[in-house]
Formats: structure tokens, sequence, C-alpha cells
């Protein structure tokens, strides 16, 4: 489909997306075997008579696995229902030892429910249709083995593995605000401990149904699922070549199949697979080897109470506590170990906007060159805050610091005593050097008495340099003024 006749449509055409998310728990053992959940173990080494559905093997929910999808269920603001059903979700595929995926159909776990994504400073809710459980299917190796050219291999190691599918109403109109549904999504799965999010160990994978309709028009088109969305970034793009290609075939007069499409990241294209299933096609039958899931109120109750503060919680709890940009709110929210460190700092120093800033700028660029642990305890970053604030120190000479602090561990006022790091606020001391600096440039002197008051900043910027970034900013440009105008 040619790029521009994509661009074209999109003036004319509204992208109608809904996402199926599919998220593994974060249990020691499968859903309904004691096997091992754990990603990267040698083929098919986790796996017994259960998991590969050997004849006379009967499966044992595991009500820890039941506790993670009722946290997630909750933590999304779904209703739980009393009984759900298991039912054997029955199609053909190597990786599939039954032959059939233990899922829930006609009564799943949850119903209902929201997640809140960013709207500017406010939030819109992006409706959930349900919440089910099922187990995984195996996997397929197609390289890395010397046989690789010519056959697959299947490592059945993930097979029975539990998951949660979130099935979002189609409420999203943009690759947009798909990312950021996922983003927030992944944050609340975060918070509740429900899973570990890596979607490059398939933690979290997600199946995109998208639309288009003319744009004002409230008639659903014809969908289509996009598969092999590998992670957010890719998420988006693969929407927002399928809305163009779609919106462009109807603009040319054809229509829109409904069909499976696979995404190609090296393209940037997505490319039909199959037609769409429905849900017919898979001969949904209640599974008769486990009996209905009963939750009852005292075991919601009990998972609800255990539930943290979670992240549009907590954005808005930071951006009215600590008088916080929502900006700011919304980048020290996205991740729980952040948020708690932030706010330790936070309180400890008794300058939220500070520790807002010191986390935001030099912790987080930390952590993206690749220190993934935060070197410097949160005691230590309010400490040097302190410092800052009560002129012990100076802004420059804190960056330095902090650097050492992440080497070292240490806490800053030693490294300040020990290497005589204190801020300069001597007024004699600061007069001298002033003085030194004004007579060494008389034509930037001259300058200045010509009515150029910015170049008041270039002595600032001198004398700082001459005390080793000791001096006390404020008082240089106080003493500077004074001494231009005494002479």
């Amino acid at each position: 489909m040619p790029a521009a006749a994509a661009r074209d449509s999109r003036a004319l055409y509204e992208p109608v997306i809904g996402l199926e998310v599919h998220c593994q728990l974060l249990t020691a053992t499968k859903i309904f075997c004691a096997c091992p959940n754990r990603f990267g173990d040698p083929p098919n080494t986790n796996v017994c008579p259960v998991c590969l559905g050997l004849p006379g093997a009967l499966p044992v929910l595991s009500r820890h696995a039941v506790t993670l999808a009722l946290r997630a269920a909750l933590a999304t603001h779904c209703t739980v229902q009393p009984t759900s059903v298991f039912a054997r979700k029955n199609y053909f595929y190597p990786d599939l030892p039954k032959g059939y995926q233990i899922s829930q159909y006609e009564q799943p776990l949850a119903t209902g429910g929201h997640v809140e994504i960013a709207d500017g400073a406010s939030f819109r809710r992006v409706r959930l249709n349900r919440i089910h459980m099922e187990e995984d299917a195996g996997k397929l190796l197609h390289e890395g083995f010397a046989w690789s050219d010519s056959r697959s291999g299947v490592d059945f190691n993930r097979s029975g593995v539990p998951l949660i599918e979130i099935v979002s109403e189609p409420d999203l109109r943009s690759a947009e605000e798909a990312h950021e549904y996922l983003t927030a999504l992944k944050a609340i799965l975060l918070y509740a401990g429900v899973s570990d999010g890596t979607m490059e160990e398939g933690s979290l994978r997600c199946d995109a149904n998208v639309s288009v309709r003319p744009r004002g028009t409230e008639a659903l088109g014809t969908r289509v699922e996009i598969k092999n969305l590998n992670s957010f970034r890719n998420v988006a793009r693969a929407i927002e070549h399928e809305a163009g290609r779609q919106g462009a075939l109807l603009q040319s007069g054809r229509e829109v199949a409904q069909e499976t499409r696979l995404w190609n990241a090296d393209k940037g294209e997505t490319a039909s697979m199959r037609g769409k299933e429905e849900a017919h096609d898979y001969r949904y039958f209640p599974e008769p080897d486990l009996p209905p899931l009963v939750v009852g109120p005292e075991w919601v109750e009990e998972v609800r109470a255990s539930l943290p503060e979670l992240p549009a919680q907590k954005r808005r709890r930071f951006a009215a506590e600590y008088a916080l940009p929502d900006y700011d709110a919304g980048v020290l929210t996205a991740e729980r170990a952040v948020a708690d460190y932030f706010e330790s700092v936070a309180r400890g120093s008794g300058n939220a906007k500070a520790a807002s800033n010191w986390v935001m700028t030099d912790v987080l660029r930390k952590r993206k060159d690749g220190d993934e642990t935060v070197a410097v305890p949160a005691a230590h970053l309010a400490e040097l805050i302190r410092l800052i604030d009560a002129g012990t120190i100076s802004g420059r000479t804190a960056k330095d610091v902090f650097e050492r602090m992440w080497e070292t561990g240490e806490a800053p006022g030693a490294l300040v005593a020990r290497e005589g790091l204190g801020q300069v606020s001597d007024e004699a001391e600061l007069r001298s050097a002033i003085q030194a600096v004004l007579d060494g440039s008389p034509e930037q002197v001259a300058t200045y008495r010509k009515g150029k008051a910015s170049t008041l900043g270039w002595f600032v910027g001198q004398v700082m340099r001459r005390t080793g970034g000791k001096a006390n900013p404020q008082l240089v440009n106080e003493l500077l003024k004074r001494t231009l105008e005494e002479q």
C-alpha cells in the first residue's frame, strides 16, 4: 500500500482499537501442575504428564495463580465473578500437546473494569471487557540448532504456564493511546506483583484488533487482528500501519478482509497470516476435569486489602501532596521502586521539588545508562539536598559529590568533609577572588559599565572557576554587584 495513500486516508478514517494482553503470572509453578514456571531452562526439562497432556493425567488448579489473577482484576477495577468455568479451546498447533488449551470463555473470572490513561492533566478511562485465566502453549524453536535449516523443534517448558488475558473494549483511537494504555496496564501489573512484565521473555504479549470507520460515524468497521507484536513500540507501529492500510483500501473502493495478520518489524508492515477465527471455530465446551472455580467474598476482600497504592492513585497524590507538575508525577510513578525511592528522598530532604529533579535527571539517567540498581540510598540523596539547601555545598559541587556517592556508596557529608568540598561563603575570601577577577578583566568591566548587565554572569563564572566551584553563587552575585557599584 503506497505510503502517500495511507497518509491521506488518515484524515478521512478513524482507527478503532482494542487490545488483548496475555500476561504470565508470577508463580513458582505452572497453573495445573507442580512443574517450575521458569524462563531460560533447557528445552523440555520443566515438563510432566499433566502439562504434556499424557493420557490419564489430571489438572489441579493452583490457588496462588488464582490469587494473582484476582489481584490483577481488582487492581483494574473489575467485577470478580463468584463462579467462573474453565473450558477447552480446541485447535491444532504443534506446540499444543493436548490438542486443546484450557481457558475460560462463557464464564470468565472477572468482567468490566477499566485502566486510566493520562489525558493532559486529567485521566481517561479505557474500559475492559473481561479478564480470564488460561494456560500457555509451548514454543516452537526455529533457529539456534544444527538442524534448524530443515526443521523446527518444540519446547514444552512454557506449556501450562499460568496466564491471564486482559481484553479491552474498542476504546482506543490512536497508536499513541494504545502505547499509553499498555504502559499504564504494565505499571498496574508490576505494582500489584502480578507479573514481571518482561516482553523479551514472553511474560507480556499483546494482540491488537484494529478497524477503521469514516470519522464522525459510530458503526464499527471490519476487524483485523495483528499478532507477533514483541514490544510496545511495535504495537504502536503496527497499529499506525494497519490503520493506514485499511483506510487506503476503503478510500480506493475496496473492502477490508476480516483476517489475522502478522507484523513484520523489519519491513514495517503487516502481512496476511490466515482468515480470522470466530469463537465457534474453537468448539468451546466446559473442561470436564476441573470443577467450577468459586471465589467467595472473603477471598476477594483479602486480596483487595493486600493491594498497594496503585499508579494512578499515587500520581494524583504526588501532584497534590508534593505540589509536583503532572509530568513529574507521571514519570516518578511509572515504576513502583522509583516512586518509593522519590518519596523517601522527598520526606528525608524536606524539599520535594529538588528530590523530583534529582531523581528524574541524575538517578534515572544512571539507570538508563545501565545501572539498574540505585547505588545511592534515599537517605544519602536526601542528605545531599539538605547540604545544598543549607549552603554547605554548591549545586555544581553537588553533582560531583553525587557521582562519587554512586561509585562508592559513601554518605555525602563524609565525602564533603574529607575532601574539603564545602561551599565558600566567607565574604573576605570571596571579595578577594572577585577583585582578582575584576582586575584581570578590564574590558569586561568596561562593557558592564556601559549597561550590558549580562556580563555579570560571565564574572560569576570566572569567580566560580577561580574558587574551584566552591563559591556560594548567590553570595558571589551580591558581592559582585556591590563591588562594581562601589568602584
